[in-house]
Order: C-alpha cells, then sequence, then structure tokens
C-alpha cells in the first residue's frame, strides 16, 4: 500500500506537470485544439487502480516529458524504484535525467545526489564517492551540499576512512548534527587506538583530547586515556580519569571497577578502593560494585560482614547476580548437607545468567555480551552500555 500511494501522489505530480508544461502553449489555441492528457496517462491509472504497481510505474515514466516542471517527478519516480530495491532502474531514470541539457545547477546537484544513493544501494562506493565529492565541491546549494556531505561521512565510515571523515565533517556537520559530533569522537579514538599501536603515544593522547573537546560525554576517550595512564605505571592518574566516566555517562559505571580494583591493588590502597566504591553504589547501587564492595569487606571483616552487607542491599535493590553471590557466602559456612541444596540452587542462577546479555543498544535494542563501541546492528557509535537492574550490572 505505501507503493500504491506514492505512485496516487506520482500521477498528481505527473497530471500538474502535464498543465504547466502546457497552460501557456494552450491559452490561446481554440478548444477542438486544446491539448488533453495522452492515452498512456489514463493506462497507467488503471494498472494503478488495479494494484499493478510495476506496470503503472513503467507507463508513467513512457508518459512524462522531461522539463523543467517534471524534473522533481522523475526524481521521485527513480527514488521508488530504490526504495523497492531497483536502484539499478533508478540509475537509469537519474542518468537519463542528468545527461539533459536543460537542467540548472541545482537540479543537476540534486540529480547526482539521487544517483550517489542509488550507487551506495548497488554497493558502487568508488563512483558513490566521486559523484559526492564532485557536488560538495561544485554546488552552490547548502541544503544539497549537507546532504552530500553527510551521505559522504557515512561512506567513508564504512570504509574505515576516520581522517578523511573528519575532514568532511568539519566543522559545519560536527556543530550541526549530534550524531556526527558523537560519532566524530569515535573516529578520533579509532586514530588513537591505531597511534598507541604505532607506538605513538604523545599523538593518541592529542586526538583523545580533541574527541573530548568534540564531545564532553565520549565516554571512550576517558577509557583510553586511563589505559594508556596504566600502561605507563601512572595508577593515581588511571584512578583520576576512571571516575570522571561515571560523571560523563552513570551507565558506564560498571566498566570502570576492574581496572579501578587493579588500579588501587597496585598501589596496595585497600581503604582507597572501598571508598571509591560506596561513593559509586551511593548514587546507583550497581550490582557488580555492590559484589565488588562485599568482597572488599569479606577479604577485610569476614564472611559475616559480607552477607550482612549484600543482604542490605538486595533488600532494597533485588539482582540475581546478587542472590547468587550471596549462596557463594553462605557455602562457604554449611556443612556437606547444605551445600549440596545449595549447589543445586547455583546451577539454575548460573544458567540464567549465562543466558542474559550483558550489553544492549539503546537505539535499536541489539544485546550480547561483548561492549562494542559502534552498534554492529543500527551502526550508532556510544549506544551500547551495560545493562543494569535486576538482572544486569
Amino acid at each position: 500500500m505505501p507503493d500504491l500511494l506514492l505512485l496516487a501522489l506520482l500521477l498528481a505530480a505527473v497530471a500538474i506537470g502535464w498543465w504547466l508544461g502546457r497552460r501557456e502553449r494552450g491559452q490561446n489555441l481554440p478548444a477542438s485544439q486544446q491539448p488533453s492528457l495522452s492515452r498512456d496517462y489514463f493506462v497507467g491509472l488503471n494498472y494503478l487502480l488495479n494494484e499493478q504497481p510495476d506496470r503503472a510505474i513503467e507507463t508513467f515514466v513512457a508518459a512524462l516529458e522531461v522539463n523543467s516542471d517534471t524534473i522533481e517527478t522523475h526524481i521521485a519516480l527513480g527514488n521508488l524504484f530504490r526504495s523497492r530495491g531497483e536502484a539499478d532502474r533508478a540509475v537509469k531514470i537519474h542518468q537519463n535525467l542528468l545527461a539533459r541539457p536543460s537542467l540548472s545547477a541545482a537540479q543537476s546537484s540534486l540529480v547526482q545526489l539521487e544517483l550517489s544513493r542509488d550507487f551506495l544501494h548497488l554497493g558502487l562506493l568508488d563512483r558513490a564517492e566521486r559523484l559526492l565529492q564532485s557536488v560538495v565541491r561544485d554546488t552552490h546549494d547548502d541544503d544539497i551540499r549537507q546532504s552530500a556531505k553527510r551521505l559522504l561521512v557515512d561512506l567513508l565510515e564504512q570504509e574505515q576512512e576516520w581522517q578523511a571523515a573528519l575532514e568532511v565533517a568539519q566543522p559545519t556537520l560536527i556543530n550541526r548534527y549530534q550524531d556526527i559530533r558523537r560519532a566524530a569522537a569515535h573516529w578520533l579514538c579509532e586514530l588513537a587506538e591505531q597511534d598507541r599501536q604505532s607506538a605513538s603515544p604523545a599523538l593518541a593522547r592529542k586526538r583523545l583530547r580533541q574527541a573530548l573537546s568534540i564531545d564532553e560525554h565520549c565516554v571512550r576517550a576517558n577509557w583510553l586515556l586511563a589505559k594508556m595512564e596504566h600502561d605507563t605505571g601512572q595508577y593515581k592518574a588511571e584512578i583520576r580519569i576512571l571516575k570522571r566516566i561515571p560523571q560523563q555517562d552513570s551507565d558506564f559505571a560498571p566498566i570502570i571497577l576492574e581496572p579501578l580494583r587493579n588500579a588501587y591493588r597496585m598501589l596496595d590502597d585497600e581503604d582507597g578502593l572501598e571508598k571509591s566504591l560506596r561513593e559509586l553504589i551511593h548514587p546507583t547501587p550497581f550490582t557488580s560494585a555492590v559484589i565488588m564492595l562485599a568482597e572488599t569487606l569479606r577479604h577485610r571483616e569476614g564472611n559475616d560482614a559480607a552477607m550482612a552487607f549484600i543482604s542490605e542491599q538486595l533488600a532494597t535493590e533485588p539482582s540475581l547476580r546478587g542472590v547468587d553471590y550471596l549462596m557463594d557466602l553462605y557455602r562457604q559456612s554449611a556443612d556437606s548437607e547444605e551445600r549440596t541444596r545449595i549447589d543445586l540452587l547455583k546451577r539454575h542462577t548460573h544458567t540464567l545468567l549465562e543466558a542474559r546479555p550483558r550489553y544492549r543498544c539503546r537505539r535499536c535494542g541489539f544485546a550480547g555480551s561483548q561492549l562494542h563501541w559502534r552498534c554492529p546492528s543500527c551502526r550508532s557509535w556510544g549506544t551500547t552500555k551495560p545493562i543494569t537492574g535486576i538482572e544486569g550490572e
């Protein structure tokens, strides 16, 4: 039905285009010589009414003259083909339009933009890139230029040409679009990762600082900066950077726990770890942070202190992982018969926990056991976060 609705709109456009194109020529003619709609128009209408959209499209394309009044209708027909998965037919329509000498500069740029979309759908990235670069360079229409830049950025992302994507996006797209701004910070993180691998830490730090200047909420940039401090043994600096992450986005707090604990251990500062964990769970009692704090209490004060703490937390924030950990604590002081019963229960909780994803994209819902800075499903940057709550972190 959406195709039929669009065709109905195109049908109206055909009639309007016909009328506009012939109005002046017919004004001074006698009634007997007034132009009329062609037979093809009514044939196409019949196909449309009989729900034969393919034949209707073919008829309308054949009937519709290419002139300044019908350019947009031809473009819409080409786009309809592309949306139906027939980008090769869309290419023919758009290339036929480009061959017309009567196109204005703006119309030519618009057709080239749509032709580049056709090439992208067909996987002809090189041809699409050349067309888009031409539109960006030559068009004087700001809306068309910005659309071409966005398409070009998407294409360069597919090819993992991070630096080239940055050059196209700066400064207009980054300033205008939040999703581009977020993506640009991640492109810089990608480049910083490459710099780390090629032993260029100074350049990597510079890129990460630039990423934070573009998007102050870029968790990944601080995550990488903390890793670099850890690699050089600067554990206090690592801790300072890790503590910035929950301030950027509290949903990412669980990812800092392991590196935070490791850094405090390297400093032999158990009290500092406990203080940091209590600060972390005060606004939001993440299960993973609660369990880590309970483990810290167990090592220092024994099982009873850990059990009392975890039981208190579960009373207000129940979680499956918390219950599983509490059973571990009970098991350590249980007799053999009780251990058998607890082990049976833990097999069930383990099965449930193993089946639960740890991360989910907040945009499309894609879930998995690994943190992807770019969602594998919807290709959005920074939208995949730890799952928190009763079954999560």
